[in-house]
């Protein structure tokens, strides 16, 4: 969900202070290589720092221009330390090949480490999943959970009692006995079907009950935590009874402001600083959240404010709505 909105804001790029419609920049941010779009590889780029709290962006420079950027997967990613501790190298490994690819002596370093913060890591981020990991943990068991009753019935199977005067079931029997209830009452397509007993079994119910049941409240709960650590508002997970039109509007601006705005903001200035250097000229690449509709509320009242702004001149409030100056 964060991924596939952030991944709809568009950058633009900004040279000496204006606003560019064509630069090789933007075509580069555009069109970064021949089998994907601009979105679609931050899309990847957001999702990995969702998930892995890494992502990784290799520039292809040919003749000192970056010609093309490529999105490499982190978990395939190895940092290599130089002496002084900052990185001189990463190792790349696709398939059963390894490739190192240096960070020095280019016009630029050839990788672009995005992270996410991590307290006790100074080469690695730590993702809002590994935050959530017990409660993913709870929600696939509920989901299992929830399965393997509906294999069974909804409920558990109950108990055979042999009751004939002649002690146990012989081993055989037994066997015998599992292996048809097995393959004629156990499973969705069987359920309701009647059992016939010989004489000395008795079939006794053993039911769950309603507290036993609440699988479904266990994973509702552990899906709520994981939104949160995500920093999505749980309402827009659809649960029944979280959600009206009211508050799923108001989650939707929370969800961009707290979530989709940092995580664009963030990746767009690491790539400024990064790819600035191999331009002519102060050039910076922005976000551009005016096309956003989810967010068309908050742009009506900044136009507004500074519009009022009396003590402001045109240019300074061109200048502040991130307009070219005339």
């Amino acid at each position: 969900m964060i991924a596939q909105a952030a991944a709809r804001v568009p950058l633009q790029v900004i040279l000496d202070g204006e606003k560019q419609s064509e630069h090789s920049a933007l075509t580069l941010l555009n069109c970064p290589n021949a089998h994907s779009s601009g979105s679609e590889i931050l899309e990847r780029i957001y999702s990995y720092l969702q998930l892995n709290g890494n992502a990784y962006l290799e520039a292809v420079i040919v003749d000192n221009e970056v010609r093309a950027l490529f999105e490499l997967r982190p978990d395939s990613m190895k940092l290599i330390a130089g002496k002084d501790g900052w990185p001189i190298a990463y190792e790349y490994v696709a398939g059963n090949k390894t490739r190192k690819i240096s960070q020095l002596e280019e016009i630029i370093p050839k990788i672009l480490h995005l992270k996410l913060f991590h307290p006790d890591d100074d080469y690695y981020g730590s993702s809002p999943f590994d935050a959530a990991k017990s409660s993913v943990d709870i929600f696939e068991a509920a989901a299992k959970w929830n399965k393997s009753l509906l294999e069974n019935g909804a409920r558990p199977s109950g108990a055979l009692v042999y009751s004939a005067a002649g002690g146990n079931l012989t081993s055989d029997q037994f066997e015998r006995l599992k292996g048809e209830l097995e393959t004629s009452f156990q499973g969705a397509n069987n359920a309701g079907r009647p059992m016939f007993l010989e004489g000395g079994l008795d079939w006794k119910t053993i039911a769950l009950t309603p507290k036993d049941m609440d699988f479904i409240e266990a994973k509702n709960s552990a899906a709520r935590d994981i939104a949160l650590a995500f920093g999505v508002p749980p309402m827009l997970l659809g649960i029944p009874g979280d959600n009206t039109y009211a508050n799923y509007a108001e989650a939707n601006r929370v969800l961009w402001r707290q979530s989709v705005l940092p995580m664009v903001r963030r990746v767009s200035a690491n790539l400024s600083n990064w790819l600035a250097p191999s331009f002519e000229g102060k050039l910076q690449i922005v976000p551009d959240f005016s096309v956003i509709e989810a967010l068309a509320e908050d742009q009506t009242l900044l136009w507004k404010r500074i519009g009022e702004a009396d003590f402001l001149s045109e240019e300074e409030k061109r200048e502040q709505l991130g307009l070219a100056a005339k």
